[in-house]
């Protein structure tokens, strides 16, 4: 009984607080409210595209290039595939890349960037330059000469963006480190003997929580874009899946002039998305860094004149 009586009033204060953030998203962020409504709905569109979606991925019909309409209403490509239902599954393909992209992302991050941090000394500056000779390469041609070396395929796509950003990223987990180390509880934990594991996972990780979960925020549509930009160029998601990328090249290069429908409405799902879940990301960095809270830019905060 009071396993249970804990368990619901730890439930109703995780409630009580989602409640005040989305208070918050409302009041102070409009346009955040907009990507997040957006987010949601690229989620649920990739969670039941099998529900939603009117006819299959790759299912033809003897409507070929069809403007849209009642029946098709976003038309139909040169093979008769319905458009619409291709969007809605390659929302899936997003939702999929995007998330596992971006958790293996902010895990390499976290495990790089905080080890340095803490650690620092030449392990820190070997690690730092290594990185640094990372982030001189262009990214799209890493990824490209990796894609290559391993095979397209959605988790080998997956594994190289992850990657990829998540070198990258480390330095932003490493300022955070850094930013804390030297806090007087950290000194404490120290004098106390406590071991290095147990203050990088009790005391460094959940004080460095908003950062990552405004890097995932963000490491999100990057994996999105690039994961359409390399399903264009024919590095990414390969047939027959409907990535939204791969629906800009090909065929719809060729018929682009005669039906515009099969690039604008893939082109308008890859922007429409990708805005709303980098807007979405900067509305978590102001309400969830502590830094900006109840500063001067806030939304509905008034400055006071001196006297």
């Amino acid at each position: 009984m009071v396993n249970s009586s804990y368990q619901q009033i730890a439930v109703r204060k995780w409630l009580s607080s989602l409640l005040n953030f989305v208070k918050r998203l409302v009041k102070e962020k409009p346009l955040g409210m907009v990507g997040g409504c957006i987010t949601i709905l690229l989620l649920f569109a990739g969670i039941f595209a099998n529900f939603l979606a009117p006819y299959g991925m790759n299912q033809t019909t003897a409507d070929l290039l069809v403007r849209p309409s009642l029946i098709h209403w976003f038309g139909t490509d040169d093979l008769g595939r319905d458009i619409l239902s291709r969007v809605i599954y390659g929302a899936r393909i997003s939702v999929i890349v995007g998330l596992a992209s971006a958790a293996i992302s902010v895990t390499l991050s976290s495990i790089i960037g905080m080890a340095c941090g803490y650690i620092g000394g030449v392990f820190d500056l070997l690690v730092q330059r290594v990185v640094d000779a990372w982030m001189c390469f262009p990214s799209l041609l890493i990824m490209m000469v990796m894609i290559s070396i391993i095979g397209p395929g959605t988790w080998q796509v997956i594994v190289v963006l992850g990657l990829c950003f998540g070198i990258s990223g480390s330095r932003i987990v490493r300022s955070a480190t850094l930013s804390i180390k030297e806090n007087v509880y950290l000194q404490a934990s120290k004098a106390i003997g406590c071991s290095a594991s147990t203050i990088l996972t009790r005391h460094i990780l959940p004080n460095i929580m908003a950062s990552l979960i405004i890097l995932f925020s963000t490491v999100m549509p990057m994996a999105i874009l690039v994961e359409a930009s390399l399903s264009f160029l024919g590095f990414g998601i390969p047939p027959p899946n409907p990535s939204w990328g791969a629906m800009l090249s090909g065929s719809a290069q060729d018929y682009m002039f005669l039906a515009p429908w099969m690039v604008i409405f893939p082109g308008l799902a890859l922007t429409v998305v990708v805005y709303g879940v980098n807007i979405f990301g900067d509305a978590l960095r102001d309400l969830l860094d502590p830094r900006l809270r109840g500063g001067i830019g806030r939304y509905g905060v008034k400055v006071k004149k001196s006297p």
